[in-house]
């Protein structure tokens, strides 16, 4: 992990929360001068990467790390899918040279599938935290030579357990929009 990443933890208040800093990269803007609707999943991708797989450096690791880089390789026995992801953008995201302040937890545990929840913010530090997007994804572990979901392991489970707070709410477009 970054040295960035080492300050990510539970938040302080309501239900515990991870918080990980996700630097910008200059790549991701488009031609408005805002992070691009498609590097905002990039951003969130690198935000549960971070969040449940362990780095090489064990004492990096933040308390919901269950994963090790089996679950990532061909190879491995078990694999994690999305199998759904949605996001709500609320304002746009200006390009920061501070890594933006990314606020996860589990929304829902399934037996083999999880939402996990973010919430984009400007960075640590600014003067007034600004919510820039919301968005789920649903995981779902599989094994990979059936291609069949499989259970969360208990190790998993518990990791996870602290972390588990309500889904996020979308509003929705009325009828006739």
């Amino acid at each position: 992990m970054t040295d960035a990443a080492t300050s990510a933890g539970p938040a302080s208040a309501g239900p515990a929360r991870l918080r990980i800093p996700i630097q910008l990269r200059w790549g991701d803007l488009d031609a408005l001068g805002h992070v691009n609707n498609t590097s905002m999943l990039k951003l969130l991708e690198e935000a549960r990467l971070r969040a449940f797989w362990r780095g090489d450096e064990a004492g990096d690791a933040l308390p919901t790390a269950v994963f090790d880089m089996s679950v990532l390789e061909s190879g491995g026995e078990r694999a994690t899918l999305i199998a759904r992801q949605e996001i709500e953008y609320l304002r746009p995201v200006p390009y920061s040279q501070r890594p933006l302040d990314v606020r996860l937890w589990i929304g829902a545990m399934g037996g083999s599938s999880a939402d996990i929840c973010f919430e984009v913010y400007s960075p640590i530090g600014d003067d007034e935290a600004v919510l820039y997007a919301r968005a789920t994804a649903v995981v779902v572990l599989v094994d990979t030579a059936s291609g069949r979901p499989i259970r969360w392991s208990a190790t998993e489970r518990e990791a996870w357990a602290p972390y588990v707070g309500q889904p996020i709410e979308y509003r929705r477009r009325t009828a006739g929009r």
